[in-house]
């Protein structure tokens, strides 16, 4: 369960870096949206641990819920852009 979790939480340290060096709308799209799913998954490893009473810190939890739900957000408006007319984005 820990190697899961901190391979997960490395996933996401690693994939947002690389959706900022995005060569492209798509990669950049691509790669955020690794980085929630594995912002995601690391929230559910620590929802795991703490139902099992293994393990449980409120505030690493709902810190990992925040950024799973800024980064779904980010997504989300990454979407929104990509599918804009490329005269109504700001370059």
């Amino acid at each position: 369960m820990s190697s899961q979790l901190r391979r997960a939480a490395n996933a996401v340290r690693a994939n947002y870096r690389a959706a900022r060096r995005g060569r492209s709308r798509a990669e950049f799209q691509a790669k955020l949206g690794l980085v929630f799913e594995e912002a995601d998954e690391c929230a559910d490893w620590l929802a795991y641990l703490r139902d099992a009473g293994i393990a449980h810190d409120a505030a690493v939890l709902a810190e990992a819920e925040a950024l799973a739900s800024i980064f779904a957000r980010a997504v989300q408006t990454a979407r929104r852009n990509t599918a804009k007319p490329e005269r109504d984005q700001k370059h």
